[in-house]
């Protein structure tokens, strides 16, 4: 019974410190590896793209073949943070609310519901991923390698869905370092594995995507044994990944709104594709290969540090501290502005920067860059909108959460990419993308500030007021 008092109190201590760090520290100790890891995570589909748009004879092909995977991809992700940046903003609260109990249901649910995710997505992609390709933009040219990419790729989707859903449990318990190790440990395996089995095993996609399951594996494997050691706040209990109503409505609650956000990332794909391949062909299809990669390379960093930032909010939040959810917020919005201005902001200025890192094409190079600086226009300032959907999330607020994660893709992207074109050709495919990001970060921005007002004003009826333990920077 003593052991088991002091392992809670060491727990609590570990956690405590979200609530009481000093501010500007803590937020760069989280933000820093999550950033890192998020863009370490990236690599995995990046250096394949990357590797394979540099196979000689036939790598722009091949190139746009892997592209037209990552609807499928992104989905499988979608699934991933149903499940964990759902169920982690609401265990970071209980913890806030020094309620371990409640938040190690809460992990263990949602690595049920991960485990039955896995299941049902394998099995259904494994059948129907022939007419789906098609469905998602691939051509009689490109449908081989897309198949060779995804039916490997498929094999590996429980290792994704544990080492990306379950690794938000350990960011939103403040081990940001830790929740990093466990993607660069995969990544670097990747890295190391492709160009053996791309080029010196002669395997091409199928290599690539060999190499890609082979380090999520890994990464779920480290993941679990830290969630199930006594290292971890929360330990992963698998009596309690038995499915509980009440906590798995939460999870859904507010998991839908992330879920949203990566799965309609692969209807825009289709959308976006099938446009092009419609009004232009493969080669434009190619150039929406190369820019949903530098999209990544531009998102990524802005999410990982709003990743790194969400448990300090839900955790403050859970306490009852209006000051440090105030103060943390404000710092990740200017943060995530400057990030995506900047980013954004070289391929606008400078696209052949991105373009040639993904290809030899000299054709399919300066397609890219003529449309680059359209499409990624809006994306200059999109970094406002994620610094206020990551606080409405870690702040619980489900409802608005969902419908911000619905106007930018559902209600404005996708319909725009569609009835664009009808009167521009081509281009209006791409111009779509920068209306529909302006016109949503402009929403966000006004709904952002009516809500937080209010949640910041009940806070403090409901919560454990802990600002007089706050140490100041």
């Amino acid at each position: 019974m003593a052991a088991d008092t002091r392992q809670k109190n060491s727990d609590s201590g570990r956690d405590e410190r979200l609530g009481t760090a000093p501010l500007g520290r803590l937020m760069a100790g989280m933000a820093v590896p999550a950033v890192a890891a998020q863009l370490i995570n990236v690599l995995y589909n990046i250096v394949d793209r990357i590797y394979i748009g540099h196979i000689a004879g036939y790598g722009d092909v091949a190139l746009t073949g892997v592209g037209v995977t990552f609807p499928i991809i992104m989905l499988i992700a979608a699934f991933s943070a149903f499940a964990g940046m759902g169920g982690a903003p609401l265990a970071s609260i209980q913890l806030g609310k020094r309620d371990h109990d409640r938040a190690e249901r809460i992990l263990g649910n949602s690595a049920g519901l991960l485990i039955i995710f896995s299941i049902v997505l394998t099995i259904f992609f494994s059948i129907y991923k022939t007419p789906i390709l098609y469905a998602f933009g691939a051509s009689g040219q490109t449908i081989s390698y897309a198949e060779s990419y995804i039916s490997i790729y498929l094999i590996g989707t429980v290792f994704v869905q544990i080492a990306v859903g379950l690794n938000t449990f350990i960011s939103g318990q403040g081990e940001a370092r830790t929740a990093m190790f466990s993607v660069l440990i995969g990544a670097v395996i990747n890295i190391v594995l492709d160009p053996i089995f791309i080029f010196a095993l002669h395997m091409g996609v199928k290599g690539a995507a060999l190499a890609t399951i082979i380090s999520q594996a890994v990464s779920a494997a480290w993941v679990l044994r830290f969630l199930l050691s006594e290292k971890s706040v929360m330990r992963l209990r698998v009596s309690y990944m038995k499915l509980q109503k009440d906590i798995v409505v939460h999870i859904a609650g507010l998991g839908i709104s992330p879920f949203i956000m990566q799965s309609t990332e692969s209807l825009v794909s289709i959308t976006l594709n099938s446009g092009l391949q419609r009004y232009g062909g493969d080669l434009y299809v190619g150039t929406m290969s190369i820019m949903t990669s530098v999209m990544q390379l531009i998102v990524i960093p802005v999410q990982g540090i709003t990743q790194g930032i969400q448990p300090i909010i839900s955790y403050n939040y859970g306490a009852g501290n209006k000051k440090r959810v105030k103060g943390a917020f404000v710092r990740m919005l200017l943060v995530c502005f400057a990030a995506t201005f900047f980013l954004a902001g070289i391929a606008v200025l400078a696209p052949k920067v991105y373009a040639a890192l993904f290809t030899n094409n000299g054709k399919l190079v300066a397609l890219t860059c003529k449309f680059m600086p359209i499409y990624f226009f809006g994306i200059m300032i999109f970094g406002i909108q994620s610094a206020c959907q990551s606080t409405f999330l870690a702040l619980g607020q489900a409802k608005v959460s969902l419908f911000i994660a619905l106007l930018r893709k559902v209600i404005l992207l996708i319909p725009l990419a569609i009835i664009l074109p009808k009167f521009m050709g081509v281009i209006g495919i791409y111009r779509a993308e920068p209306i529909a990001d302006i016109i949503s970060v402009l929403t966000t921005s006004v709904l952002f500030t009516f809500t937080f007002k209010n949640v910041l004003r009940n806070m403090g009826k409901s919560g454990m007021m802990s600002a007089g333990k706050e140490k100041e920077d």
